[in-house]
């Protein structure tokens, strides 16, 4: 049986902790967290061994999820990866498109899974209608939250919109050619609020809005190709499709949706995966070119105010 662990055992890592002890597949293992009391606290809760050291947790995993600030996970993943531990780092992989690539390098290397916690890839809803629309045009998300007091070290591109960015490339599967970027920091360092207007090679546009500073919570996406309309709530798990009939007649149907947990399927994909060898649907390439799209982004973004505020 495979022997996982987590290291970070924050908001995040805590329900990874959960569900390893929930999975049948895999047995949580170790703990490691800065906070020695948090790791063992963690532990009492869901099993496994608290560590004091990185180096402890190594020897008694095969695999684990990192869930810490995301300028530890290039540190902690290599030191991991080098020793031959399948990772599921959460997203955005790194802070930067070197030391992502560098990741996936050693993983390949040392013959290691590497995954990465973009975790909308695994909500029902969207894998109910991912070969409906082969052909997107337009493509419209919505994805704002009330301000959540952590991840505040990035802004919200990396923090939220990097999942709808790494959907969008998934589902358009074409370069993009142009970008239009605008954001406004309001209670953090980094932008609160984000629009982003993407063109791609196929002709394809997509707008994408992201924002920490709102008083309700809304997941949407909103797919258009020349004949259907797809419209998908990711918090219901729900999603209608408008198709023309001949021409003239549009057809409305509610795509059927088997409900779940999307970190539970995300976490059970990747234990198949690290135990049986595959590769995982958003591996450290689809996870570095997300990140590099959401850090031009984030530039633009800073090109912007600086030239608003000179």
């Amino acid at each position: 049986m495979l022997r996982t662990g987590v290291v970070g055992v924050g908001h995040i890592g805590i329900n990874h902790a959960r569900l390893y002890a929930e999975i049948p597949a895999c047995r949580l293992a170790a703990i490691h967290d800065v906070s020695l009391e948090t790791a063992v606290a963690a532990s009492r809760k869901y099993g496994g061994i608290a560590t004091e050291t990185l180096e402890a947790f190594a020897d008694l995993i095969d695999a684990a999820t990192i869930s810490t600030p995301t300028i530890h996970h290039y540190a902690v993943g290599k030191f991991l990866l080098e020793r031959g531990k399948h990772l599921l780092i959460e997203k955005p992989i790194a802070e930067n498109p070197a030391e992502a690539r560098e990741l996936a390098e050693i993983a390949h290397a040392n013959h290691c899974v590497l995954q990465v916690g973009h975790v909308e890839r695994f909500n029902p809803a969207l894998r109910a209608i991912e070969g409906r629309l082969p052909r997107p045009r337009f493509i419209e998300v919505t994805r704002i939250s009330p301000y959540p007091n952590r991840s505040t070290d990035i802004g919200v591109v990396l923090d939220l919109m990097i999942h709808d960015l790494e959907i969008v490339l998934h589902l358009v599967r074409s370069p993009v050619t142009s970008i239009d970027a605008i954001g406004i920091a309001v209670l953090s360092k980094g932008e609160d609020i984000a629009n982003v207007r993407l063109h791609f090679e196929s002709g394809c546009v997509a707008n994408i809005t992201a924002s920490r500073i709102s008083r309700k919570r809304v997941r949407e996406i909103r797919v258009f190709q020349n004949d259907a309309y797809l419209s998908l709530n990711y918090q219901k798990q729900s999603a209608r499709l408008y198709r023309l009939l001949d021409g003239k007649k549009i057809k409305h149907e509610r795509v059927a949706v088997e409900k779940g947990e999307p970190l539970k399927l995300e976490i059970e994909s990747f234990v198949r995966c690290a135990s049986e060898g595959l590769t995982p649907e958003v591996s450290g390439h689809e996870a570095t070119v997300a990140l590099e799209l959401a850090l031009e982004i984030t530039r633009r973004i800073e090109e912007g105010v600086n030239r608003g505020g000179a």
